[in-house]
Parts: structure tokens; C-alpha cells; sequence
């Protein structure tokens, strides 16, 4: 079937029709032939894209060329679904079997509203998402006992190695030695083994609960609390020693078990890690869940990722943000501290409302029950004769069964339970949510114990814990944790919620190099099946045989995509498959001799992340110059190469550029890297610029890394969930990452995320994508992106300087639009003309990314005529506006651009002094029926960051 035959997938998908395209060609001023067969879209890429990297080579030679429908691809799924074995997980190791609440499920999993949104960048529309942020860091804070928490990491594994840097930097100088608990979560210590050796930390394993001495000289040493074993011991007195020995100690906690065990915070901890998945996220094969991390006073400007905190709008108003934008890594660069630039926002969404729904009592009643039945369990064993490990417990078991645990773990299975062979002598068992009365029977018969009938009446006390251990202080007192017990209640604080917010169901979200397309309800229908979301990420692989061979041929079809050999989807953001293609470009010089290449080449157009990654990867980072039309300087480049001929490891490089150009000189740009012996990292952030068209392994790449979340229509889910796979060629694939517990063996250098298939609970989504797209349908996609780059540049030139163009005066898939002469003319700042267009009914585009005073728009392939035109016609009015305040009409501090946003309190409470009306305010041309209106006005970000508070200010607080 072709990709627009009646009822095909990518119909739906591209907004712009073929009729369309031809009128937006026009406006561009390409003109074509009679004879002229091309449509319009091709017209304009050949005038875009240089014919030097034209060709897909063997592209789509594993990729289906006609995409299918949408029913047919969730019938593949159906069928891929129903060969991953739906058993009881009782494995453990930080993964946890959860009831996810139906009301939080519709409503923000499922929901376009929470899944669509973007970053909240813009607080004055984001603030419904910032304040379920808000819930999350109370949470996280209250029950880990220490007051700052940021707004979620990517996993348990990637917090701890954050929280190993937050101790290094606190430090400052001295030892390089980090103290790591043997009774730490084993992927952890190897996701904290990778990440060291990168940056020098030299890791001590040691029995910390056993009483192993610390060593006379470190900076920091990780705590499991409870431990991987299920042991719940009093860690305080090695924090203590860890103080006294001059470091920081950084516990890594079960947050749930937290509800009834002393908090790390009063025990001494300076900082808390760990992961929110057992608050209602599904298992999903490891992700994606959301990490976390709180630390102590005095550490809170050392956090990395996002923090959101509470500020003021130009009306006094309580407002949320996000605060210390500064330690972004688009401005740090490879100052940085860290490379995170992305948090895991709708899965912290999701367990900020889960606890938010069963308040404090209810999430201890949770607890309780899993404690109970695992100290049920664990008393039915001893009584039968096996050997349990430990007495005190909370929801891990561990049985020494001499010569027998694999015969134990056996029958487990055959009866619909998973167990963990810990070795040939011992059995791990751990107890969820979800865990039933029958599967505690299929244990016990597993162990060749009879039935014992039912449960038993126990207490707390039958935990056995330490008493000095039992948790006697209130936690999540805000009243936003008593206030929604029912679910009429919770649906309504979910939609009041979302109703704050501008996400893309409610209007085009034009931010350049975030790609902000349609996230297809076909293709996230089966996140939610249990098929896909029941899966623990260690499980038997003959359990997840549909996991695997989905896994198997998106990473084919990504190989063929890109030109490159193998691909690996353990990366859980961009941010980590940038650092895991130089890890690889580390490893691999590594292995021939080469130690001593440690440069990395980076342009100053590039994305933040890449010079803070290339630093966490052991590299040193050099910058090389752009020219005035955006590309790479390449004298400035061969004269880097020159000077550091003997040291290059990599050259990182942005295809199309992220000033939203081809560059025509990319070939010659590789070349020069590798006859020096350097290897070329392309950064795949703008990859749907080149789909069907180019491949990064043809034009000299040796490795990259891609967003699915831009490209292959993950939702940003308000700032995360994202995935970036790394792909490479042949020489460089034993140096991509690998797992201990891998159902894939693979040669690699270990994990840089807690799962084996990273956040494996949504690949789901760019497979369907690419199945119902299918070549052809991937291609008119770039065709159609860049064709309205094209024309809104064509159409907002003469209004607005296009920054950056290609040779042919065309743009690439997004365009930069200098504001900056606007600002000299009129007075009017970028950050006016973004927060006006909030009322015109628009998410403003990129801001003064990467390059200041300017927006960077992307409108993408999804988006029809008539989205493109009122966005166009929007810019064009406040063109206008800004004018009249150039010419006198209205005072440069009293005009609709600097008092935007307007709320609708603004024009209906109290006089109207200014000198617009009313109805310009709330209502500027081409505003409709469909009319936005922020709850907030412009927020204070200055006063915020001066005032820091990031956690749920009381209710009084929102009094006017």
C-alpha cells in the first residue's frame, strides 16, 4: 500500500497536503518547470539539500517501504505482545510489581495533555506541570528527610552516579576514591563502574553493613538502604565515618520503605538517590521510571537536571518555574557538572499523583502490606526448615538453599512466579504491591513447603526492624497529600491541572531543535498493555521474546536509517547516547594504543550537552569557530586539527547544523578528522531533517546518537520520557554499552543506564511509528518538515532577518529568526515577542538558543496550513505591535508586548489604565473560540532564584 493510499498512517501523520506543499512552494519563490515532474516537496529539497549527500545508499533495505495501518501495526503489536509471558515478578533488585491507579492511568499516561507538553521552559503555560513537579520534589523530600529534591533523574542507577559527582564536587580536591556498598544494587555498581573510570574515580567496594573499614583517605561513599539483599540495617555510624574521613555519603533508598524506616536525612545523609517506579510506574522491561535525588542544605546549587521552584508573576502572584536555569547545560557547556538536560516528567508526574492519591496513611498501609506478607513469607520458610539470611525485612528475601536454587527457581517459574538465582546456593525474593496470597503459595510450594492456609494475623513488629529504625515523624503534611481521596476528586485536580497547561492538543508548540510532532494514539496504545508494562527487565529471556524481537528489528531498521552497524537502545536520553558514543570513540583508541587521544573537536553552534558529555567522557574539549553563515569555520578546523593532531579523539558535529543548515562541506569536514586519526561523532538531534534522504554513516560518521523522541515520535511528556539510542559502525561496536543482565549478550564496555534496554516500556511507540510510516511515509515526513521550515522563513523574512541559510538561500528543518534589530529599533526583547505570543494562543519557539536575541522555530511535519498560517500571521501582527511602540504610540514600559501574558484577571479586575484596550489584550487578531488563557502572568525568574523554595509552599501561600 502506498504511504498515501486511502486510510495510510502517514496521511494522518503529515498535516500539509500535496495541494498545500505546492502553495508553500510557491512562497518560497522556487519556481519549476512545465516538464518539471517532481512534486513540490522534491523541488525544494533539491534546492535545500546539497546534491553531495543526496542518495540513500542501501537505506530501507530492512525498513518496509509501504507503511501499514493503523490496524495492521496494532495487530503486529498484538502479536509481538502475546510471546512476553505476563508472570509475578518477585525479582526485586529495585524493581517492584505496582498497581497503577486507574484514574492517574487515563489521566496522565494516556492523556495528550500531560503526554504532549513540552520542557517547561515557558512557567507562564506550564504551570499545571510544574506544580505536579512541585508534589513530586515534596514527596521525594519529605520521605527521604532532606529538604531540596530536583525534579527526577533517568533511573535509579544514572542518580547514583550524579550522586557520586554531587560528592566529588562538595569535596573539592583531595582523594579520588568513592566507597561503594557490596550490598548496593549489582547494576548501579556497574553503571558506577563505567561512569568512574571515565572521570578518574578510583570505586572501593566494601561490606559496609558487615562493618568493613573505610579506607584512611576519599570523597564520598554510597549506602543501599534497605540493601540489595533485603538486609534493613542502621547505616548512621558509617555515615558518620564517612563525615569523619572528610566525604560525603550518599544513601541510595527505597523510597517506599521509607514510609516505616528512619529517614537517610536523620541519620546523617548528605545526599538521597534512588527510584519512584514502585509509585504506580509500570515495570515496562526498566523504564522509563523516574530516578530521584534530594540533598542537605548547601549542596542545592551542586544538583544536577531540573529543579522546580517558587516564584512571583508581575501581580504578586505565587508562581512555579524552574530555578537555576543557569546550571543549564546549553549555557555551561563544558563547564557543566553534569550532561543531564532532560528529567523523566511523566513518569515523576505519575508518582508524585500516586501519592498524592493515597496520601501519607494511604502509601504506609502499602508498605505495611508488603512488609507484613514478606515477613509472613519469611517466617513459613524458617519454619520449614530453609535458611533465611536475614531477619529483619521490609520486602526481600534471601534463602540459602545448598545446591538446590536453581531447582527452587524453576518451580517458581513453571508456577507463574519469577524468582532470583542469586547463586547455586541462595534464592532472592521480593515482595510488591501486587503480590497475591497465590503467589506467596507458588513460593512456598517452590521451596517444597505445603500449604499453609491463608494468612496470618502480624504486626509491624513481626518486621523485626532495629527500633531506633522505625520511622515516628509526619511525612507529605501538605495538604495537597489529604485533599483528593476519591476519584471524582483526583480526576478533577488532574484536569484542573492540565487545564493550566499548553500542550500540543491544544495548538502548534514551534520550538526549533525539539521537534515537537504528533505523538500518534495508535502508536501509544500499547505502552498501557500488560504485555508490555508487566515485563521486570531481568526476566527470563523465553519471558520476553516479544520485548526482543521488537528491540531487535527497531534497532535493524535504525541501522539502516542512519547507514550505521549496530545500534544499541539502552541509552535513556540524549544526553546518554551522546556520552555513550564517546565512551565508545574512548574505548575504542584505548584498545589500539592510542591513551593519549583525549580532544574532542566541538563546534560553538553545538548543542550544550555535547561539551559536557565529551567531558564526563574523560575528553577534552576544544572549540572550533563558525563562519557568518553558520558552518564550521574550516580554517579555524584544520588548524585544530593541525595543533592537535597527535591528541584527537573525536570530532562531535551536528548534521543539519544547529543553526538549521546543510552543510555543504561535511564529507571534506570528515575526511580531515580522520586522516588525522580522529574519529566523527554526528549528533542525531536533527536526524528528521535527513530521513530517506541522507544517512550520517555515508556522509563520514563512525558514530551517533538519535532523539526517538524527536524524530520517531516519543512524547516529551512535559520534559521527559526520552531515548537515545547510539548507533555505529562495525569498529566501534564492542565498545557500545552492554549489561550484566542482558537477555542479549553482548560485547561492550558495560551499562550507562540501571535496565538493559534502557526505557524499553516505549520503544513500542517508534515502532509503530516507523511500521505505519514505512520508508516511503519517513520520507515525504522529511520532505514536508523542511518544506515548512522553508515557508514560514519565506513568509517571515521580510518581517524578520532569516539568521542562517544554506547556499541556495534554503533552511534545513527549522529556520533562526533574529530579533535582535527588532530589539534595537523598538525596545522589544525576545522574551516580549515569546510571551506575547502566549496570547495569540502559541508555546513560543526556542529562545535565544544557539544564538542570543533569537527564536528558533521548527514546525514540523504534522502541523497543517492553517496552523502554519495563524502561527505566521501571529508573528507578523506582533511585528506590528512592536512598531507601534517604535514609533511612540505606546510607551516602551507600558505596551501589550511587555505586559504579557495577559490572565483574564488582568482585563476584568480593577481599572484599565493602559493605553491598549482591553480586547488587544486577551483577543489580538486571529484569536477565536478556542482562546488560551494563563493562569499566570510574566513570572519573576530573578526573584525566584534570589528566594529559593522548591517544595509545595502552604495554602495560604495562594491567597490573593
Amino acid at each position: 500500500m502506498s504511504a498515501f493510499g486511502h486510510g495510510a498512517y502517514a496521511a494522518r501523520h503529515i498535516g500539509t497536503t500535496p495541494d498545500d506543499r505546492e502553495r508553500m512552494l510557491a512562497a518560497t519563490g522556487l519556481v519549476r518547470e512545465d516538464d518539471d515532474e517532481r512534486d513540490a516537496a522534491g523541488v525544494l529539497m533539491d534546492a535545500a539539500v546539497p546534491g553531495v549527500i543526496r542518495g540513500r545508499g542501501d537505506a530501507g533495505a530492512r525498513v518496509p517501504e509501504d507503511g501499514v495501518s493503523e490496524a495492521e501495526a496494532l495487530a503486529e503489536l498484538r502479536a509481538l505482545a502475546s510471546r512476553n509471558r505476563v508472570l509475578s515478578p518477585m525479582i526485586g533488585l529495585g524493581y517492584s510489581d505496582t498497581l497503577t491507579p486507574s484514574v492517574i492511568q487515563r489521566n496522565v499516561l494516556e492523556n495528550p495533555s500531560w503526554y504532549t507538553a513540552y520542557t517547561p521552559y515557558q512557567p507562564e503555560i506550564s504551570q499545571g506541570r510544574l506544580e505536579a513537579l512541585l508534589n513530586f520534589q515534596t514527596m521525594v523530600a519529605d520521605l527521604a528527610g532532606l529538604p531540596v529534591a530536583n525534579a527526577s533523574m533517568l533511573d535509579e542507577a544514572t542518580a547514583a552516579v550524579e550522586g557520586m559527582l554531587v560528592a566529588r564536587r562538595a569535596v573539592r580536591g583531595g582523594s579520588d576514591v568513592f566507597v561503594v556498598d557490596a550490598d548496593a544494587l549489582p547494576q548501579t555498581k556497574a553503571v558506577l563502574r563505567v561512569r568512574a573510570e571515565a572521570v578518574g574515580i578510583e570505586l572501593v567496594e566494601l561490606d559496609l553493613a558487615g562493618g568493613d573499614a573505610l579506607p584512611e583517605s576519599l570523597f564520598g561513599a554510597l549506602v543501599q538502604y534497605p540493601g540489595a539483599s533485603g538486609r534493613v540495617w542502621n547505616p548512621q555510624g558509617v555515615i558518620d565515618a564517612v563525615h569523619v574521613a572528610g566525604g560525603q555519603a550518599v544513601v541510595a533508598a527505597d523510597l517506599l520503605a521509607l514510609t516505616l524506616i528512619a529517614s537517610p536525612g536523620s541519620l546523617g545523609a548528605d545526599v538521597v538517590v534512588g527510584s519512584t517506579q514502585r509509585f504506580g510506574v509500570p515495570l515496562g522491561f526498566g523504564g522509563p521510571h523516574a530516578g530521584y535525588m534530594v540533598v542537605r542544605p548547601g549542596l542545592e546549587r551542586q544538583l544536577p537536571g531540573r529543579l522546580v521552584g517558587v516564584s512571583k508573576d508581575a501581580d504578586g502572584q505565587l508562581a512555579h518555574r524552574l530555578a537555576l536555569q543557569t546550571r543549564e547545560q546549553h549555557i555551561r557547556r563544558e563547564k557543566a557538572t553534569s550532561n543531564i538536560c532532560t528529567a523523566q516528567v511523566l513518569l515523576a508526574v505519575m508518582a508524585a499523583m500516586y501519592a498524592v492519591y493515597h496520601g501519607p496513611d494511604g502509601l504506609r498501609a502499602i508498605a505495611s502490606g508488603i512488609g507484613l506478607r514478606t515477613a509472613l513469607l519469611r517466617d513459613q520458610l524458617a519454619e520449614g526448615g530453609a535458611e533465611v539470611v536475614n531477619d529483619a525485612v521490609f520486602d526481600t528475601l534471601q534463602v540459602r538453599v545448598p545446591g538446590e536454587a536453581a531447582d527452587v527457581v524453576a518451580r517458581a517459574h513453571g508456577g507463574g512466579v519469577l524468582l532470583r538465582l542469586v547463586d547455586d546456593d541462595t534464592v532472592g525474593i521480593s515482595v510488591g504491591e501486587a503480590t497475591t496470597g497465590d503467589d506467596l503459595g507458588i513460593v512456598r510450594a517452590a521451596f517444597g513447603l505445603p500449604d499453609v492456609g491463608g494468612f496470618r494475623a502480624m504486626s509491624l513488629a513481626d518486621l523485626r526492624l532495629p527500633r531506633e529504625l522505625v520511622r515516628r515523624d509526619d511525612y507529605l503534611t501538605h495538604p495537597v497529600f489529604h485533599a483528593h481521596r476519591s476519584e471524582t476528586s483526583m480526576m478533577r485536580y488532574l484536569k484542573r491541572l492540565a487545564d493550566k497547561d499548553y500542550a500540543l492538543d491544544r495548538g502548534m508548540i514551534p520550538l526549533g531543535s525539539c521537534t515537537m510532532k504528533l505523538n500518534a494514539a495508535t502508536a501509544m496504545a500499547a505502552i498501557s498493555w500488560p504485555e508490555f508494562g508487566r515485563i521486570h527487565p531481568f526476566a527470563p529471556r523465553e519471558d520476553a521474546a516479544g520485548y526482543l524481537a521488537l528491540i531487535d528489528q527497531l534497532e535493524t531498521w535504525l541501522a539502516d536509517l542512519t547507514g550505521y552497524d549496530a545500534v544499541s537502545l539502552q541509552p535513556n536520553a540524549g544526553s546518554q547516547g551522546e556520552l555513550a558514543g564517546l565512551l565508545a570513540i574512548r574505548g575504542y583508541h584505548r584498545s589500539r594504543g592510542d591513551a593519549g587521544r583525549d580532544v574532542c573537536l566541538i563546534p560553538s553552534s553545538a548543542h550544550g550537552t555535547n561539551a559536557a558529555s565529551a567531558v564526563l567522557a574523560g575528553l577534552r574539549v576544544v572549540v572550533v569557530a563558525c563562519d557568518e553563515r553558520g558552518n564550521v569555520d574550516l580554517g579555524d578546523l584544520r588548524a585544530k586539527i593541525a595543533a592537535h593532531a597527535d591528541a584527537l579523539a573525536a570530532l562531535m558535529i551536528t548534521y543539519p547544523s544547529t543553526h538549521g543548515v546543510y552543510e555543504h562541506d561535511i564529507l571534506d569536514i570528515a575526511a580531515a578528522v580522520h586522516d588525522a586519526g580522529g574519529q566523527v561523532y554526528i549528533d542525531g538531534a536533527n536526524l528528521n531533517a535527513l530521513v530517506g534522504h541522507a544517512r550520517f554513516g555515508d556522509l563520514g560518521g563512525d558514530v551517533s546518537h538519535l532523539n526517538l523522541h524527536k524524530t520517531f515520535a516519543i512524547p516529551h511528556g512535559g520534559g521527559g520520557p526520552g531515548v537515545g539510542p547510539v548507533a555505529a559502525k562495525a569498529h566501534l561496536a564492542r565498545f557500545l554499552p552492554s549489561h550484566p543482565f542482558a537477555q542479549d549478550e553482548r560485547d561492550g564496555i558495560g551499562p550507562v543506564s540501571a535496565a538493559p534496554y534502557g526505557s524499553a516500556g516505549i520503544l513500542p511507540i517508534s515502532w509503530a511509528y516507523v511500521r505505519m510510516m514505512g520508508l516511503e511515509g519517513l520520507t515525504q515526513a522529511t520532505d514536508a518538515a523542511v518544506v515548512a521550515a522553508n515557508y514560514v522563513a519565506s513568509r517571515l523574512e521580510e518581517h524578520y532577518p532569516v539568521l542562517y541559510a544554506g547556499e541556495g538561500g534554503r533552511v534545513a528543518h527549522e529556520c533562526i529568526l533574529d530579533l535582535r534589530p527588532l530589539k534595537a529599533e523598538t525596545g522589544i526583547s525576545v522574551d516580549d515577542v515569546a510571551k506575547r505570543l502566549i496570547d495569540y494562543g502559541f508555546h513560543a519557539p526556542t529562545m535565544s538558543f544557539p544564538v542570543a536575541g533569537t527564536l528558533m522555530v521548527e514546525p514540523t511535519e504534522s502541523e497543517d496550513l492553517a496552523e502554519l498560517d495563524r502561527f505566521v500571521d501571529a508573528m507578523i501582527a506582533i511585528r506590528a505591535e512592536a512598531q507601534r511602540v517604535g514609533a511612540g504610540e505606546w510607551a516602551l514600559d507600558d505596551n501589550p508586548l511587555v505586559n504579557a501574558p495577559h490572565t483574564a484577571a488582568s482585563v476584568v479586575v480593577g481599572e484599565w489604565s493602559h493605553p491598549y484596550s482591553r480586547e488587544l489584550a486577551v483577543y489580538p487578531a486571529g484569536v477565536g473560540a478556542a482562546k488560551y488563557w494563563p493562569p499566570v502572568r510574566r513570572v519573576d525568574q530573578a526573584y525566584g532564584d534570589r528566594n529559593l523554595v522548591c517544595a509545595c509552599p502552604p495554602v495560604d501561600a495562594f491567597a490573593s
